[in-house]
């Protein structure tokens, strides 16, 4: 696989979602939790996909349990959360893991792509951000500290 977009995921209710469907698009690529101190990203995130989304941008929600378990709903819980409390229009897929032996494929390829701070593979917690180009390229990464407010500027170069 040369591209993120070559990769297939999991959607919210389990059926394969071809990353493919995002090709040519500048993407976000996020794991998320409902449980977070930086939970109200959410907000952020989605005013992003309504500032930038006709020129080409989308974000990608992938929620993860994986960090002091702040991900704990299934699939509908985590899909009624964020439309009641952020109006969230962004596609949120099916839970996953992002590290260890059960990590998402799509999640190791970003970790491989855009290492963190001095080089760790890992993602530290909730709301690690991947910046993704045109072409599929993983540009680079934002830990969840870093606003997606703070981000814009990035996205736009490459729109």
């Amino acid at each position: 696989m040369n591209a993120i977009t070559d990769f297939t995921v999991q959607g919210a209710t389990g059926e394969p979602v071809a990353l493919s469907a995002w090709a040519g698009k500048v993407l976000l690529i996020v794991n998320t939790a409902s449980k977070c101190g930086f939970t109200p990203q959410y907000a952020g995130l989605e005013a992003l996909h309504r500032l930038l989304g006709d020129d080409g941008f989308e974000v990608l929600a992938f929620p993860c349990n994986q960090f002091a378990g702040q991900e704990p709903g299934d699939a509908s819980e985590i899909a009624s959360f964020c439309t009641v409390n952020y109006d969230v229009t962004f596609p949120v897929f099916a839970k996953i893991d992002v590290n260890g032996s059960g990590a998402d494929p799509l999640f190791e390829r970003l970790k491989d792509d855009a290492p963190g701070l001095m080089g760790s593979r890992a993602v530290k917690w909730n709301f690690t951000k991947f910046l993704v180009d045109r072409s599929g390229k993983t540009v680079r990464r934002y830990g969840p500290q870093t606003t997606p407010a703070e981000i814009e500027a990035d996205i736009r170069a490459l729109l």
